[in-house]
């Protein structure tokens, strides 16, 4: 009889980058171990086609309804399950009931995988109203629960271990062989890139007026790349919307890869993925050094630290001028990826999640 593991996920399979380079990648290599490997999303296709824009509240309501269905049919059915592997939550908002049902009433051996502070209030304008239902406090409970903790980083690993010390550092990874592969731009004109999502592109105010200020001395084109366009204020600028089958491509249109970030908790926990991937493709990338950013990119050797606005301008204007400083940035990024960031080099590590 194979060993048998179930995924609990937010959002449906092949969507959501925090599944697809944390787990997802990863669960050919669990089937070649012999584990059956089943999922469950919260959130149906349907309802995720919807679920970040505004209005829709009736379609929501439902997708919602039927998400705490499947949990209650997943219940019935947990017992035939060595290990179940929850990623974030079991659901979206309120008490973990799921949770200590799945750990204390049916004692199954629960392993809780989070990469954002997500005991932190971080939620969209446009959906307000499940702000309010959200139960943050529910994470250091779940973390006492589990049988073991896969935390995206140092920062997320030490509040885990406040509540259990079964913590594994599980990092965010890519497939450096097959997906993530470098691919030089022949657009002819130098590209300054940005990619991220709905819920980041707050982050591209810090950069407007350095990029628009810049672009008056040097050309350049300023690329973003995310689910939804944003309002710029910049002369020389492009938007693709993010598609996961032109994802490498578009990505490979840049030749310097920005990530600001504001300094507080929840800019803490996130795991560099923005930086990874650009460093994965060969891209000197400029970040602001706050949690794993300091640590992912080595100041002057695959990209540069920036905190104030002269610091953006100075490590700009740098690469800008320096084709080879580039090339020997973004050749070095990619050898850290290779060694410490890659579905290669992380793989016995997240095995190691499903022994005992």
């Amino acid at each position: 009889m194979p060993k048998k593991l179930l995924f609990l996920t937010p959002y449906p399979k092949d969507t959501a980058a925090s599944q697809r380079f944390r787990f997802e990648q990863y669960i050919p290599l669990l089937e070649a171990e012999g584990w059956q490997v089943d999922r469950q999303s919260f959130i149906d296709d349907s309802t995720w086609k919807i679920l970040y824009l505004p209005g829709h509240h009736w379609s929501k309501l439902w997708g919602t309804v039927k998400g705490f269905s499947r949990r209650i049919w997943m219940l019935l059915r947990a017992n035939r399950y060595e290990f179940i592997f929850i990623h974030r939550e079991a659901a979206p908002m309120g008490p973990p009931v799921f949770e200590w049902i799945l750990a204390k009433v049916l004692k199954k051996k629960l392993i809780y995988d989070f990469d954002d502070a997500i005991w932190k209030e971080n939620t969209t304008g446009n959906n307000s109203l499940a702000s309010k239902l959200k139960w943050p406090q529910k994470v250091a409970n779940i973390c006492r629960w589990s049988h073991r903790i896969s935390a995206g980083n140092a920062f997320l690993a030490q509040f885990a271990r406040t509540f259990n010390p079964k913590v594994t550092i599980n990092p965010t990874t890519l497939d450096t062989n097959r997906r993530h592969i470098p691919a030089p731009s022949d657009s002819g004109v130098l590209v300054i890139g940005w990619t991220g999502t709905h819920s980041t592109l707050k982050y591209l105010k810090i950069l407007e007026p350095i990029i628009a200020e810049l672009q008056r001395t040097y050309a350049f084109q300023f690329l973003v790349i995310a689910d939804q366009k944003p309002e710029l204020n910049v002369p020389n600028w492009r938007f693709i919307p993010w598609n996961k089958e032109t994802e490498i491509d578009d990505l490979n249109l840049i030749d310097i890869g920005v990530m600001p970030l504001e300094v507080d908790e929840w800019a803490k926990g996130k795991c560099g993925f923005k930086a990874l991937q650009f460093m994965a493709l060969e891209k000197p990338v400029v970040v602001t050094p706050v949690g794993v950013n300091a640590e992912i990119v080595e100041n002057g050797v695959t990209g540069f630290h920036c905190s104030t606005d002269t610091e953006w301008k100075e490590a700009i204007i740098q690469l800008i001028q320096d084709q080879s400083l580039r090339e020997k940035m973004g050749a070095k990024g990619r050898n850290k990826v290779i060694a410490e960031f890659s579905v290669d080099s992380n793989q016995d590590n997240f095995l190691s999640l499903f022994e005992g």
